[in-house]
């Protein structure tokens, strides 16, 4: 394959002046099936370059255990962009952001509550280095140099909006050449000041972020490196979503201007995203921003040239028509349309109490102190804390120094209220009988934040419960990462015990012909899905996301189980599959 270099304000592809018409698409966020489609279209649609984040968390889910299997199989969408004649830009610094849980770092790094992030401290180079021992010569084979697709590769994310510790970009930029790596190495940052000042590096090639007014972006990144090419490594043609807000649109005309303008600039560039696909499971990050930690939806759409199902919108044909003036496009020749039907209503026919089914769940242990998540070395899900408290006492306001991110708090099994990390003020008040009570603290993580300075963020309870001004002491904790769901027990008529609590329903649908669906939760409150063992995601009836996009390989045909874990409650135990998304 050709080798990708810099010649001044030009890159070369095998010494020939070469342009870089990227599009972003994420493996881990579309199902492996669906890779030759997604980068089929993305090459129809006039590009010659994917551009793909890895995630950390996908591949080291547990420290020192890996997975690049199913999709984790990171070579093979590699492959499969080769196979279609598309070059590939690989992004694999430990740190990624991407709206992605943990900016795409494993929680488990925060087991040592002395870790210190993205920066020389040697706890952290070392599990990078023990990572980078298993991941990168997985990509030396499919390097340029080696025959394959890849021409670049990124060594950190964004650092100058994060930190300037110019030692540790050394030490990554060291770690990824002694291991291999010899293709074209950049930073990208965003076009400013203290950005590029603490994210660029000697003898590397800095490449830009933005949105719009790429001209000022281009002017700015020239004033720091000057006879070197110009390129948009994130045009942000689209944006994503976080639950309670309005859902993120960008008119087609707008952004095919600004891609317009790049390339009459001369730049390259790379459209963050191109296809965006689903935060599947409990992979979605969150923002923190005006002291609200703020998560993001199931659906990574982003509003750009591909939908999350797949199918090619206004965006797609506009960017075609701008990049049909700069280079010359065979006709379209698009793969064939995967089909979407709507199965119907789906009946949940059957229940199972989340509290009557912890030994199915959980394995309990006791601490003097609640402690988070990470120390008892779960990384997603659900935590339940359980403590006795003594009596008599009066109405008394409950206290969670620090929870993160949502707790529901029940008394004797009786629900009594919600504390949230984002709302200090609230109204849940115990009163303890003279013998005492059973205080239960169900506390969900929604995403750890991905972007700025506050990454270090462990879920859970982190930090003391009070009663007034009273600390209680002596819990028992139990993870609930909702990773097997085998050993529920379910009942075809609830109890009336269930009515209003944590409850996982459970229905069967038929399924004649494979296609993809969607999932509508409407008269549902807040919950997580699972068809036939796969982890869907969340659903909240905040919005804006009102439906859940179910690709057509995570069914079978014949009969399909749902289930459905509910926090709250649903005005109906029914759902439907219709042929069609409702984002907001």
């Amino acid at each position: 394959m050709p080798i990708l270099t810099t010649n001044k304000q030009q890159f070369l592809l095998d010494g020939e002046p070469f342009r870089i018409l990227s599009g972003a698409i994420h493996y881990f966020r579309v199902v492996p099936e669906y890779w030759k489609d997604r980068l089929w279209k993305l090459k129809e649609g006039g590009f010659n370059t994917v551009e793909t984040y890895v995630a950390w968390n996908i591949h080291e889910p547990a420290e020192g255990q890996f997975d690049f299997e199913g999709i984790a199989d990171l070579t093979r969408f590699i492959e499969i962009a080769g196979e279609l004649g598309l070059h590939v830009i690989v992004r694999p610094s430990p740190y990624i952001c991407a709206e992605w849980e943990f900016g795409g770092l494993p929680a488990w790094l925060l087991a040592d509550p002395g870790m210190r992030l993205r920066c020389l401290h040697q706890p952290f180079l070392g599990k990078v280095d023990a990572y980078y021992d298993v991941l990168l010569p997985k990509l030396v084979p499919l390097l340029a140099t080696n025959g394959g697709p890849i021409i670049a590769m990124q060594i950190e994310n964004e650092y100058g909006s994060y930190g300037n510790d110019k030692a540790y970009l050394a030490y990554l930029e060291q770690g990824m050449k002694s291991r291999g790596i010899d293709v074209l190495l950049f930073t990208s940052d965003g076009p400013g000041d203290f950005y590029l000042q603490g994210g660029m590096m000697d003898r590397v090639l800095a490449t830009v972020n933005f949105g719009s007014r790429s001209k000022e972006a281009f002017e700015k990144l020239t004033e720091y490196q000057q006879d070197k090419p110009l390129m948009c490594m994130e045009f942000w043609n689209g944006w994503f979503d976080h639950w309670g807000e309005q859902h993120h649109t960008r008119d087609s005309d707008d952004a095919a201007a600004v891609l317009d303008e790049m390339l009459a600039a001369g730049a390259s560039v790379n459209a963050y995203m191109y296809h965006g696909g689903t935060n599947f499971g409990f992979y979605n990050g969150a923002n923190y921003a005006d002291n609200q930690h703020q998560p993001t939806i199931t659906s990574y759409d982003y509003d750009v040239a591909i939908s999350e199902s797949g199918d090619l919108t206004d965006k797609f044909y506009k960017y075609r028509e701008v990049i049909s003036k700069y280079v010359e496009l065979a006709p379209l020749n698009l793969p064939e349309p995967i089909m979407k039907k709507a199965y119907g209503r789906v009946a949940m026919t059957e229940q199972a109490s989340l509290f009557a089914s912890l030994d199915n769940l959980s394995v309990p242990v006791n601490r003097t102190c609640p402690e988070p998540m990470e120390q008892l070395g779960q990384n997603y899900g659900f935590i339940l804390y359980t403590t006795h408290v003594i009596g008599p006492l009066a109405a008394t306001r409950l206290n969670l120094q620090d929870v993160h991110d949502r707790a529901l708090i029940f008394l004797n099994g009786e629900y009594k209220g919600m504390i949230e990390r984002n709302c200090k003020d609230h109204d849940v008040l115990l009163e303890i009988p003279a013998e005492g009570a059973e205080l239960e603290i169900l506390v969900e993580n929604m995403g750890r934040i991905n972007y700025g300075p506050y990454l270090k963020d462990a879920k859970g309870i982190t930090e003391g419960v009070r009663l007034g001004p009273q600390f209680l002491y002596h819990w028992t904790i139990r993870s609930l990462p909702l990773d097997q769901l085998n050993g529920l027990e379910f009942q075809p008529e609830p109890s009336k015990s269930q009515q209003g609590h944590p409850t996982f329903y459970r229905g069967h649908f038929q399924v004649d012909e494979r296609a993809d669906t969607f999932l509508s939760l409407q008269g549902w409150t807040k919950g997580v899905v699972f068809v036939n063992g796969f982890n869907l995601g969340r659903y909240w009836e905040i919005g804006p996301q009102q439906t859940l996009y179910i690709p057509a390989p995570l069914l079978r045909e014949g009969s399909n189980e749902l289930i459905i874990f509910e926090q709250h409650g649903c005005e109906q135990p029914e759902v439907s599959l219709q042929d069609s998304a409702l984002l907001g």
